[in-house]
C-alpha cells in the first residue's frame, strides 16, 4: 500500500491470503497507481488462471503500453494451477515415462514455474499482479517472491487484533469508540473484515459526524437485540430459569442472520464473565476485575452476582456449548432457533 501511494511499484506482486477485503484493497491500490499518467483502463488485462493459457498472460505482461507508462496485468485464481495431489518439491520439473520404459525429465515449465522464471527478468513497463488464497510454501514462485520481496500477505486478522483494527477504522471515520464497545463489535461483526468495515460505515452514518459509536448504536444497526437483553438472558441461565431464557431468546431472535449475531452477543458476554471470574480468582477487586473484563462499572455488581451464583466450571462448559452451537448454526440443517433453544436447555441443565 505504501509503494502504491508513492508510485514506486514493483514489476510483479504475488498477493496471497484469504482475507478478501485486504486483497481487494491491495489490488485496487496497485491498479490505480499503475494507471497514473495514462488513460484509465486502456493498458489493462485481467485473467483467471486456467481459463487463459500462461503464454497469453506472459505475452500481455511483455506487451508495450500505449499512451501510458505501464501496463496492469491481473491474474486471479493462481492456485488453480496447483493440483491438490501434486507432490512436486517446487523445482518445476516432472518425471515422465520415456521410450523403452525409462523415465525422462520434462523440460516444459508448469504455469507457476513459468511465472517464477518471468519474475527473474520481468518487463519494466508492466505490473503483473498474481492473486491466490494460498500456495504451497515450497513452490518456486513463492520462494522467489519471498527472496525478491514481492510477496504480499493478506491473511485474516487475528481475533485479538480485531478490536484495534475497529478502533482505528472508526477513528479514521471521525467516530471514537470505547475499547469495550470495539470488543463487542469484533465479536458480533468479525472475523471477516468486509463485514466489519461495512458495519463501521453504517454505524458512522447512524451516529453522525464526530459522535461516538456506542453500544446502543450497535444494537440498532448491527444486531436487533440490546446488550441489556443479553444480560437478562445470561441472568436467566445463571438462575436456571429456562422459561425466562427461552422468552428472552424469542424476543431477541432475528431470522435474517440465522441466530449468529445473537450467539455472538451471548458469547461476548460470557467471555466477559470468564475474564471477570479469572481476575477475581487472581486477587483483583471487583472494580479491577470489571476493568480487565471490559465490563461497564454500573454492571460490575450484576456480573459479580451472576458469576458467584454459577457452579464451579460452569462458564467453561458454557464456552464449549457456545462453540458447538456456532458450528451447528453453520452446518446443521435444523432450524436456527431450534439449535439455540437446545443450547439454552443444555446450559440450564448443566
Amino acid at each position: 500500500m505504501k509503494e502504491a501511494t508513492t508510485g514506486a511499484l514493483r514489476p510483479v506482486y504475488l498477493v496471497l491470503g484469504e482475507e478478501r477485503w485486504l486483497v481487494d484493497r491491495v489490488v485496487s491500490a496497485i491498479r490505480e497507481a499503475t494507471a497514473k499518467g495514462g488513460i484509465a483502463g486502456f493498458n489493462e488485462d485481467k485473467f483467471t488462471a486456467g481459463d487463459a493459457p500462461i503464454e497469453s498472460i506472459l505475452g500481455a505482461a511483455r506487451m508495450l503500453p500505449m499512451m501510458g507508462p505501464r501496463r496492469f496485468v491481473l491474474v486471479r485464481g493462481v492456485d488453480r494451477w496447483e493440483k491438490k495431489d501434486d507432490s512436486d518439491d517446487g523445482d518445476g520439473e516432472e518425471e515422465r515415462a520415456g521410450a523403452g520404459g525409462k523415465r525422462g525429465v520434462s523440460k516444459q515449465l508448469s504455469p507457476l514455474d513459468a511465472l517464477a522464471e518471468y519474475a527473474k527478468a520481468p518487463s519494466p513497463s508492466a505490473v503483473l499482479v498474481l492473486v491466490a488464497p494460498k500456495l504451497h510454501g515450497q513452490r518456486r514462485l513463492v520462494t522467489t517472491a519471498k527472496k525478491g520481496d514481492f510477496l504480499v500477505a493478506c491473511e485474516p486478522l487475528n481475533r485479538r487484533a480485531l478490536p484495534g483494527f475497529i478502533t482505528t477504522m472508526a477513528r479514521d471515520k471521525g467516530n471514537p469508540i470505547a475499547s469495550d464497545v470495539a470488543e463487542q463489535l469484533a465479536e458480533l461483526a468479525g472475523p471477516e473484515l468486509g463485514y466489519v468495515v461495512d458495519a463501521i460505515e453504517r454505524l458512522s452514518l447512524y451516529v453522525g459526524p464526530k459522535q461516538p459509536i456506542t453500544e446502543d448504536a450497535i444494537a440498532q444497526v448491527v444486531i436487533r437485540v440490546r446488550q441489556s437483553t443479553v444480560w437478562e438472558l445470561i441472568d436467566a441461565l445463571g438462575r436456571r430459569r429456562l422459561d425466562r431464557a427461552l422468552a428472552a431468546l424469542a424476543d431477541a431472535y432475528d431470522p435474517r442472520d440465522g441466530g449468529l449475531r445473537l450467539l455472538g452477543a451471548v458469547s461476548w458476554s460470557v467471555r466477559q464473565m470468564v475474564k471477570f471470574e479469572s481476575a477475581l480468582a487472581a486477587g483483583a477487586s471487583q472494580a479491577e476485575a470489571a476493568q480487565r473484563a471490559g465490563v461497564a462499572p454500573f454492571k460490575a455488581n450484576d456480573v459479580a452476582q451472576s458469576v458467584r451464583q454459577l457452579p464451579k466450571g460452569a462458564l467453561a462448559g458454557w464456552m464449549r456449548m457456545l462453540a458447538e452451537t456456532d458450528l451447528a448454526l453453520k452446518s446443521s440443517r435444523r432450524p436456527a432457533q431450534a439449535v439455540l433453544e437446545t443450547m439454552l436447555i443444555e446450559m440450564c441443565s448443566r
